[in-house]
This record gives C-alpha cells, structure tokens and sequence, in this order.
C-alpha cells in the first residue's frame, strides 16, 4: 500500500519505506499498489484520481470533533490521538493546533519560512538575503540580513510559546525539525502525517 499526502506544493508519497516528492505541475504516474490519501487541494486530488481512481480518500475514515470551523484536512489528521499537546506542522504555512483533554481547543496560522523569505524582497531588492539556520535571538541584530531573520523566526517562535507555555510540543512538516530547536518539552515526528494514516487503516480493515 502506498500512502500519499497532497499538500499545497506539492504530492509526497510513502512507497515502503521511501519517500517520493512530485510538484503539483509533474505528472503522476500510475501506480500499481493501492493509494491512500489525504488532501488539502482539491485541484490535485483530482490530478492524483486521474491516474489512479481507485485511490481512497482517508477523510471519509476521520472522526474529529471541534468547534473550529474550516480546520484543514492535515490538521484533523496530526491532531488524532493526541491528548494534551500543541501540533505544529511547519510547511508552506505553519499550522498550530491547541489539544487538551483528547478535545480540539482551537489553532492559529503563521507564514511558514518560505513564505517569510519570499516577501521581503517584494518590498525592496535590498531585503533580499540567503536564511541561515543559525540565528542568535539572544542579541539584537546589527546587520539587515540579521534583523530580518531574527525578525522572521521571533514572529514565528513567540506565539508558539505563549499558547505552549509547558505543555509538551509535536513538531511535523519540512521546517518542523529546525523549529523544535527553539523549544523545550518538543519533539519532531517527521512522518506524523503518515503514521496517523497507518492507525486509520489498521483500524478500518474495509481501507485495505
């Protein structure tokens, strides 16, 4: 079986035990194991049902209950069995969802980084600079390229501790593993997406 979460940038699939990246523009070939899915374009979801109708939407398997209203698809999916913890999937946007008492208490939206280092540059050329991933936020910056990031990753940090305070932290996604760096109480499930999907199918025998 062959597992897949379609995201805003791109399909990226788990084939055994290896993972493969296709942007939305590739072709996507067809495939000769069962798909399962999770979706959050439905522009994509079409384009992967084109080459592979018989691939399952894992959405119709999902039973979550919030008051939350419009919350995506991959949200639902990396907040299933949690407790009492914070979820932040860090991707082309950085989602935050608050869990407490195995109930959905509500979320918020950040830019992710790719999004931060693109938009400057839209204000002047100037601002244009290359991320590093080393940046003291214990110092204020005395350089451009060092007030922007440390801009940058404040604006994304701080929120996540004020709603976190001590409560334990899930990091997922592309940029979750380089922000997890910045808290205590955290850890980074790099294929949390997946592993959930793993736990809808093994429970719903009908999926295989």
């Amino acid at each position: 079986m062959i597992l897949c979460d379609i995201g805003n940038t791109t399909f990226h699939f788990l084939i055994g035990k290896k993972h493969k990246k296709y942007s939305l523009n590739d072709r996507i070939p067809k495939f000769k194991e069962k798909i399962v899915f999770v979706s959050v374009n439905e522009k994509a979801r079409k384009k992967l049902l084109q080459s592979n109708p018989d691939a399952v939407d894992i959405k119709e398997y999902l039973d979550f209950k919030t008051e939350y209203k419009g919350q995506g698809i991959d949200r639902v999916l990396a907040c299933l069995f949690v407790k009492d913890a914070i979820i932040v999937d860090a991707g082309s946007a950085i989602t935050v969802d608050i869990m407490k008492k195995g109930k959905h208490k509500g979320g918020f939206i950040l830019l992710g980084l790719s999004a931060f280092i693109k938009a400057y540059p839209k204000i002047s050329k100037k601002l244009k600079f290359d991320f590093e991933k080393d940046i003291n936020l214990d110092k204020i910056p005395l350089q451009t390229k060092d007030a922007i990031q440390y801009a940058m990753m404040k604006s994304i940090i701080l929120p996540i501790k004020e709603v976190a305070k001590n409560k334990n932290i899930i990091f997922t996604g592309g940029d979750g593993k380089l922000l997890s760096g910045y808290f205590k109480n955290s850890v980074y499930k790099k294929d949390l997406i997946f592993e959930n999907m793993k736990r809808i199918i093994d429970a719903n025998n009908c999926i295989a």
